[in-house]
């Protein structure tokens, strides 16, 4: 009987640990799973835009120097290591620049009624709203990590691990406050 309880006393510790070690394994490879989802669509969303520059260059002579802004983000976001803030910034350079470019195109009734632009803006959109999609993906999974390391009991696991916070893709204080259309025309 005495043996029981002992390894009853032995048992029980390590298969709490086992779970908790699973359960952080799981929530760090559900934030990693979610980075590349974000990742593969950042990357479609840079694959797009050459074609889009090259659709709307010859129509907007005068705005070259925000396709060169664009094509500078790009050429950075590509250069920049993967999952660091830098790079979260010039995604969101990235995707504020773009947002100008659509502004930009209501000078150019021509380019609008282009069939290869439109094309090419109906797949960029469509692209923005699956990293939006993956952007919150990566967030809860963040957040389910976030409480794993934090919470008791497991943050004494996480905390052997040498498993740390990780941070969330946020949105720049800038791009949450209202467009004003009227300003994008004066640029």
């Amino acid at each position: 009987m005495p043996f029981l309880i002992l390894a009853a006393l032995i048992l029980i510790p390590v298969f709490i640990f086992i779970v908790i070690y699973n359960g952080l394994i799981s929530k760090k490879n559900n934030v990693e799973y979610a980075f590349s989802s974000i990742d593969v669509m950042l990357k479609k969303r840079r694959d797009l835009i050459p074609n889009l520059i090259e659709s709307v260059k010859q129509y907007m002579q005068h705005e070259r120097g925000l396709l060169t802004q664009i094509t500078e983000l790009r050429n950075s976001v590509m250069k920049a290591p993967d999952g660091s803030s830098e790079r979260f910034d010039l995604e969101n350079k990235l995707g504020s620049a773009l947002g100008q470019i659509r502004v930009a195109v209501e000078n150019y009734p021509d380019l609008k009624a282009n069939t290869n632009f439109l094309q090419l803006q109906a797949a960029l959109n469509e692209v923005e709203e699956q990293i939006s999609a993956s952007r919150r993906a990566f967030n809860a999974s963040v957040f389910e990590y976030n409480n794993g390391v934090e919470m008791f009991p497991s943050n004494l696991v996480a905390g052997m691990l040498a498993y740390k916070r990780k941070a969330s893709f946020e949105i720049p204080e800038g791009e949450r406050e209202n467009v004003n259309v009227g300003d994008m025309f004066k640029k």
